[in-house]
C-alpha cells in the first residue's frame, strides 16, 4: 500500500511551514509518526505532495530519515497543472486544494493508497484499520472518523467534517461546521443562527481516507466540474476532498466505509496547541507505544 502524505500547505494560522517544525525533544517531526506507523501495518511506499520549491528541504529534513526503510517519492502541487482547456485565473495565487493534490499523485500510484494531512497526529490504529480494509480486494472506499471530543483544542474554535455514519457503518454524509468548541460534556457549533450541541462521541472526518486508484479518474471528472463552476470567486475557491466524495456518494459512485478510532488526534492549529501536543506524544513515547527514536 502506498501512504499519500498532503504536504503542500502553508500553517497559515500557525506561521512557517510547520510541517518540518520538531514536535518532540529528539526532533522528530508529526511526519515522522505518520510514516513510522505506517510502515508498521505494512505500506511500503510513501508519496509526499509538496509545492516544488520546497523539494530539496523535503528531502534533507523528510526524505533522508526513511531512505532504506520504505520507498520514497515526490509529487508537485501546482497551480498551473489544470485539465485540458483551463488556465489559470488571472491574479490566482491561492492552491486548488485537496482534490487537486490528490490528483498530483495519480502517476505514482497503482495500488490501493491512503491520504491524509502532513501537518495531523492519528494514532497507530487508523493505519490498521485502513490496512486491514484492503486485505480482501474491495471497491469500496473507506474513512476513519474521530470522536469531536477527541479534536478539539483549548485555544480556539476548529472546523469539522460532522459525519452521518449508517448502522451498517458506510458513510451517508459530511457537513463541514465550523467554529466548534467544547461545552462541558458536549461540543457546540452554530448553524443557521441557531446554537447546535452534539455529543463529544460524534464522528468527524479528519482526512484520514483509503482509496483504491480508480478515484483518479473520478477526481479528474470532479475537478473538471470544479473549474467550469468557479463562479465569483475565482481566485479563492478551493476544491475540497470531503466535497468530492460526498458527490461522488450522491450519484452512487462510490461506497465508504467508516471506521472508528478512539485515538486522540492532534494537531497544532494554532501556535499556543504546540506544548500540549509535544507533550501527549512524549507520552506516548513513554508509554512504549513509540521508541525513543523514530528514524
Amino acid at each position: 500500500m502506498t501512504l499519500i502524505i498532503l504536504a503542500a500547505g502553508m500553517g497559515s494560522r500557525y506561521g512557517g511551514l510547520k510541517q518540518i517544525d520538531p514536535i518532540t525533544k529528539e526532533g522528530d517531526f508529526i511526519i515522522d509518526f505518520s510514516v513510522f506507523d505506517a510502515i508498521r501495518n505494512g505500506f511500503d511506499k510513501v508519496v509526499f505532495v509538496i509545492k516544488e520549491e520546497h523539494l530539496e528541504l523535503f528531502k534533507e529534513t523528510i526524505g533522508s530519515r526513511f531512505e532504506g526503510k520504505v520507498k520514497v517519492e515526490y509529487a508537485f502541487q501546482r497551480l498551473t497543472d489544470l485539465p485540458e482547456g483551463f488556465t489559470l485565473p488571472e491574479g490566482r495565487t491561492k492552491p486548488w486544494g485537496t482534490t487537486q493534490a490528490v490528483l498530483a499523485a495519480k502517476e505514482l500510484v497503482n495500488e490501493p493508497f491512503c491520504v491524509l494531512n502532513a501537518d495531523d497526529f492519528y494514532g497507530e490504529s487508523a493505519y490498521r484499520l485502513v490496512a486491514s480494509h484492503f486485505t480482501a480486494p474491495t471497491e469500496d472506499y473507506c474513512m476513519v472518523g474521530y470522536r469531536v471530543g477527541n479534536t478539539l483544542t483549548d485555544h480556539g474554535t476548529v472546523s469539522r467534517g460532522v459525519c452521518e455514519v449508517s448502522e451498517e457503518g458506510y458513510l451517508q454524509a459530511i457537513v463541514e461546521r465550523t467554529a466548534i468548541s467544547r461545552d462541558g460534556e458536549e461540543a457546540v457549533f452554530e448553524a443557521d443562527g441557531k446554537e447546535v450541541r452534539i455529543s463529544l462521541t460524534t464522528p468527524v472526518s479528519m482526512n484520514f481516507w483509503g482509496f483504491t486508484p480508480k478515484l483518479f479518474g473520478q477526481l479528474e471528472q470532479y475537478f473538471v466540474d470544479f473549474l467550469s463552476n468557479l463562479g465569483d470567486n475565482p481566485l479563492k475557491c478551493e476544491c475540497y476532498l470531503p466535497m468530492a466524495v460526498g458527490e461522488l456518494m450522491a450519484k452512487g459512485e462510490c461506497r465508504v466505509r467508516v471506521y472508528e478510532s478512539e485515538d486522540a488526534w492532534y494537531g497544532v492549529t494554532y501556535s499556543d496547541d504546540k506544548p500540549k501536543v509535544k507533550a501527549s506524544l512524549e507520552a506516548l513515547k513513554e508509554a512504549g507505544v513509540y521508541p525513543e527514536k523514530l528514524s
